[in-house]
């Protein structure tokens, strides 16, 4: 019976391993609008069953110089995913975050190594065959820590620098949302607040279609469609990055499209009862609406506003400016 009960606790943690949080469809929002936060509780595409409220152990959405901390009993459930909804704020770049409660597994060596080689924590899973413990049963404490960054409106602001202080996160080195075609995207993973070097990271994408308005300097408006499937279209082979010394990873020119970066930080512990702990981190965002065309005589709506005055007051202030002093010129030289 107790070999019974372990199987199926093992097959609930690798059917149910990472956690993420989504965007219904699009991580561009508008500003004060009613959105849904999704929590999957499986894998990027889809949800395997919910989190209870008593796993919960942070909730934060912080923008617009505001660190807000929903109640659990904000969260709802729709079939396998657990859903948190709310009206989004001012404009800017904002960040949400879950962190979870620590829960106990045991595993056989059997399951524990099946684990380690399907959730891609190589490195352990080689320290184990080096060391000669395959044959060893774990006792594993995990617990998980979420990010999402969206962005609400074309203004953005600094609120994804955010550290939200769980045990693991990743916490980007530049605005994904000012991004522009061609540059990488570095993002630090952090480990008790220092950076965490030579870590396996894991990074994936679907692919989205974006209709972008962009508003010429005389008023008038077109859009750029770019599609490239849908939001069901899935990529499921994730790449293989790895921390540099800095504990940065590097996403190399990432094209448009939904992103996630997922790592398991999983060492050995003496804790009492216990052979391992592990924290577990994932990192949501969208790349698009961002491209450059400053060569062709236009600015991007979403761009922001120099100082928060729209573009179009500074042209307007020059050409009053030119045409007073041609007048106080022309007294000058009539006087």
């Amino acid at each position: 019976m107790r070999r019974l009960i372990l199987l199926l606790t093992a097959f609930v943690l690798f059917c149910s391993h990472d956690m993420f949080l989504k965007l219904e469809r699009t991580y561009f929002l508008a500003p004060h609008t009613p959105v849904t936060l999704q929590l999957f509780n499986g894998t990027f595409y889809d949800s395997d069953n919910i989190i209870t409220r008593d796993r919960m152990l942070d909730i934060s959405l912080v923008g617009g110089g505001q660190h807000l901390h929903p109640d659990t009993t904000q969260w709802t459930d729709q079939g396998d995913t657990t859903l948190l909804r709310f009206e989004t704020g001012m404009e800017g770049t904002w960040v949400a975050g879950v962190s979870t409660r620590a829960r106990t597994i045991e595993m056989t060596a059997a399951d524990f190594n099946d684990y380690l080689a399907h959730d891609g924590v190589l490195d352990l899973l080689d320290q184990r065959r080096q060391s000669g413990q395959l044959e060893a049963a774990a006792t594993e404490k995990y617990s998980k820590h979420v990010k999402a960054i969206f962005q609400v409106g074309g203004q953005r602001s600094l609120d994804w620098q955010t550290r939200l202080g769980y045990p693991i996160e990743f916490v980007p080195l530049a605005n994904p949302y000012h991004l522009h075609e061609g540059e990488d995207l570095k993002v630090q993973l952090l480990w008790q607040g220092e950076p965490l070097p030579n870590q396996l990271v894991y990074a994936g994408s679907v692919a989205t279609a974006h209709s972008h308005e962009h508003t010429h300097t005389d008023g008038t408006t077109h859009s750029h469609s770019h599609d490239e499937g849908d939001t069901d279209h899935e990529h499921h082979d994730a790449t293989q990055l790895r921390t540099d010394s800095n504990g940065v990873v590097t996403l190399p020119a990432p094209a448009d499209g939904i992103w996630y970066l997922r790592t398991i930080h999983l060492v050995e512990t003496d804790a009492p009862g216990l052979t391992h702990e592990s924290n577990w981190a994932t990192l949501t965002f969208e790349l698009g609406q961002r491209h450059s065309h400053e060569t062709a005589g236009h600015t991007h709506a979403e761009e922001a506003p120099v100082g928060g005055i729209p573009s179009y007051v500074y042209w307007v202030g020059s050409l009053l400016l030119i045409v007073g002093l041609f007048f106080w010129f022309n007294r000058k030289s009539n006087s």
